[in-house]
């Protein structure tokens, strides 16, 4: 792999990312038997090594921005990468896909390992700097009734604009974009693919949910879809984090991206430059020719 994989560019695994992971781990687990489990004491492994030790991978599944890997003794784990959290295989081929650190190249195990899976051919490192990800053991029967599951929202494509509108209206005096990244309303979004979706549809980030009309939802919900998919088309969004088997990384925010990080650059829609404010917490990239700022908008960073 590149020296450049270990840059740090400090982006909390999205959806795509974590289809982008999930796609990249099947085949090199898929249909292989877990030999030895090595967890760390403490929180990110939850459950009995027992449960999973000798067993087969038999699907990788994922819901929003968690994975469920299924066994064929009736285990799953649930793992959820957090803000630091990563997954990386070592064998004859290696990959590699999260928060991006010098780990991605780095020997292991090493002291921000929290658990190894052992396999005939290899070993996956879950790895995470800060703690907050997790390994969950659970009876595959009981993953979509698991709390965190259940709490998740529908994803952009299995969403109606009818359901987001009705939604929008519930919220209505929170900014779409804090509707956007709230994963409970909608699963899936966050920083990086609310900013392009609202750019897609014209709509500036501050503009309060219920203000917005039913067909400018509609643009929003027709945005995620196509932004989401082109980033899972290419590979990932977080260009030095995600690693494909083959070592390449995500390009979407080099090919794609039409304002997320771009503030200072002319817009690709009408060549006014891209600005940056901070909306529901968070830094959002705007244009504000193409999204107009709303009376009471937000503050300038």
């Amino acid at each position: 792999m590149d020296d450049e994989c270990a840059i740090m560019v400090g982006i909390m695994p999205e959806l795509p990312e974590v289809e982008t992971v999930r796609r990249g781990l099947k085949p090199f687990i898929l249909n292989k038997k877990i030999v030895q489990v090595k967890p760390e004491l403490g929180k990110c492994f939850q459950g009995d090594v027992k449960d999973i030790e000798g067993a087969t991978v038999t699907e990788i599944r994922r819901y929003g921005k968690a994975l469920v890997i299924d066994l064929d003794n009736g285990k799953s784990m649930l793992i959820h990468l957090r803000m630091t959290g990563q997954l990386i295989w070592r064998g004859e081929e290696e990959f590699a896909a999260g928060h991006p650190s010098k780990n991605f190249t780095d020997a292991l195990p090493n002291k921000q390992t929290r658990v190894e899976f052992v396999f005939q051919d290899g070993k996956l490192f879950f790895n995470d700097q800060r703690k907050f990800g997790f390994v969950k053991i659970l009876a595959t029967g009981e993953v979509e009734d698991d709390k965190f599951i259940t709490s998740l929202a529908k994803e952009p494509w299995a969403m109606t604009t009818g359901e987001l509108y009705k939604k929008c209206q519930q919220h209505g005096r929170s900014p779409i974009k804090a509707v956007l990244l709230d994963q409970k309303i909608i699963a899936g979004l966050g920083n990086i693919y609310a900013d392009e979706s609202l750019f897609y549809a014209k709509v500036h980030p501050a503009v309060k949910a219920g203000d917005l009309a039913e067909n400018q939802v509609a643009e929003i919900l027709e945005g995620a879809r196509k932004v989401m998919q082109a980033a899972i088309d290419s590979g990932g969004s977080t260009m030095a984090t995600y690693i494909r088997p083959d070592g390449t990384t995500g390009d979407y925010l080099e090919k794609f991206a039409q304002v997320f990080r771009r503030e200072g650059q002319k817009c690709n829609r009408c060549g006014t430059v891209i600005e940056k404010t901070r909306c529901a917490g968070r830094g959002t990239h705007y244009c504000p020719t193409c999204q107009k700022v709303p009376v009471e908008g937000a503050e300038r960073a």
